[in-house]
This record gives C-alpha cells, structure tokens and sequence, in this order.
C-alpha cells in the first residue's frame, strides 16, 4: 500500500510539474518554471524514496526536498521583487 501511494503521489507531482511547465509556455513568467523544477525535485524525492528501503534512503531525498523549497522560496521572492510597486 505504501508504494501505491508513493507512486501515486509521484505522479500528481509530475502532473502539477507538467502544468506548471504548461503556464510557463504561455506566459514566459519564472514564477512558473521555478514550480515547475520544484514540483520536478518533488517528483524525484518521492521516486526515490519509493525505489530504496527507508533505511537505506540516506540524506538524498531530504537533499532534493530541501532544494525544491528553495526553488519555491526564490520564485516567490524572485516575483516580489519584480512586480512594481503602486501608490
């Protein structure tokens, strides 16, 4: 069951990735390509942690998660710090 669920929630984070990556085409905003990686990383985290034992997992996955929120933090203040100001 736990597998299921890890490759369940692999797939959403590809699909959110894809999505991401969809809005990204259209608008050219990195805003959307930064999601994109993070949901990306995700995805990766959580095939990894699916394939290995928990014991053998090591400091990889928490690596990988560590850097798709990063991503999310740097494109949010990457696109505060873009967007003008109004008075």
């Amino acid at each position: 069951m736990s597998d299921f669920v890890m490759g369940l929630t692999t797939m959403g984070a590809l699909v959110a990735a894809l999505f991401f990556l969809r809005f990204w085409r259209e608008s050219l905003d990195r805003l959307f390509l930064l999601f994109a990686l993070a949901f990306s990383l995700e995805a990766l985290n959580r095939g990894i942690l699916g394939l290995s034992e928990p014991s053998e997992a090591g400091i990889l996955p928490y690596t990988v998660r560590f850097l798709a929120y990063v991503a999310i933090i740097i494109a949010i203040v990457d696109k505060n710090l873009r967007t003008p100001r109004r008075r």
